[in-house]
């Protein structure tokens, strides 16, 4: 299962997640859940730091299926409209799949 928490600030926007663990759908390279939850971490990640100015701490490790990523400086409305379109698509992953593949902390 893969488990993401979902950091909020003080003001209830979303300024990053931590994402662990593999979906167990289907075998490795066959995963389509875990492949489609790493295109949408990876690629917003990817687009904050290429498309804003925002500085983050970014932690992972491939063998434990983690990314930890954290705006650390105020977040730009870009950013923000990045990271919840992130959880968006996190949500309609686990609505088509289950939550036995997925979990939203």
């Amino acid at each position: 299962m893969i488990k993401i928490s979902i950091y909020k600030n003080a003001e209830s926007k979303i300024i990053g997640f931590r994402c662990l663990g593999h979906a167990g759908f289907a075998k490795s390279g066959q995963d389509i859940v875990c492949a489609a939850v790493s295109v949408l971490v990876i690629n917003t990640v990817n687009s904050i730091e290429h498309f804003t100015s925002d500085t983050f701490d970014l932690k992972e490790d491939e063998n434990k299926g983690e990314i930890d990523f954290k705006i650390v400086s105020k977040p730009s409305k870009e950013s923000s409209l990045l990271l919840n379109s992130l959880f968006l698509g996190l949500q309609g992953i686990k609505e088509d799949y289950g939550q036995e593949y997925i979990k939203l902390i």
